[in-house]
């Protein structure tokens, strides 16, 4: 019997961040994990949470995400009041809260989040240190996009 093989992408994503590819550059990309409550955890295997007007911050050495949307289940329980938009606490090695810290207060860069998924059962954060583009830039990048996208289809038809 053959074996599956795991290929480098997440293939149990939970919610992408499409908008932030264009509004920034991505230098570099971390893996977090996440303080989450119990309904959260349910929310998150329906699939009902928006990123795309989150981002990250780092008070007192800790990484906090702010702005993610988790909708509460219609059968969360009576006696709990979830709070979707509330802050939580990402969880990151030391050295890499430093190394954001140091590009963040040095290099001017952002901290946003990329995409969540699972991984081995667990909720991961994808964030990236990124760099906001200029307008020009991102015409230019619609431009390659257009171009590659027409290059597929002139090699389609040259096929047949």
């Amino acid at each position: 019997m053959a074996t599956k093989k795991k290929t480098k992408g997440h293939s149990n994503t939970i919610a992408l961040n499409k908008k932030v590819r264009y509004e920034y550059t991505i230098e570099d990309k971390f893996e977090a994990g996440m303080v989450l409550e119990g309904w959260e955890v349910k929310s998150l295997r329906a699939g009902k949470i928006q990123l795309t007007e989150s981002y990250v911050i780092i008070k007192k050495g800790e990484a906090w995400l702010l702005g993610a949307h988790i909708t509460p289940l219609s059968t969360a329980s009576t006696h709990i009041h979830p709070d979707p938009s509330r802050t939580r606490k990402l969880l990151l090695h030391r050295n890499e809260v430093d190394k954001l810290i140091g590009a963040i207060d040095r290099k001017g860069f952002t901290v946003v989040p990329l995409a969540m998924y699972w991984s081995h059962g667990l909720a991961k954060l994808e964030i990236g240190l990124a760099k906001g583009k200029q307008t020009h830039d991102k015409r230019a990048d619609e431009r390659n996009r257009d171009w590659k996208r027409e290059k597929q289809r002139i090699l389609k038809s040259g096929n047949r």
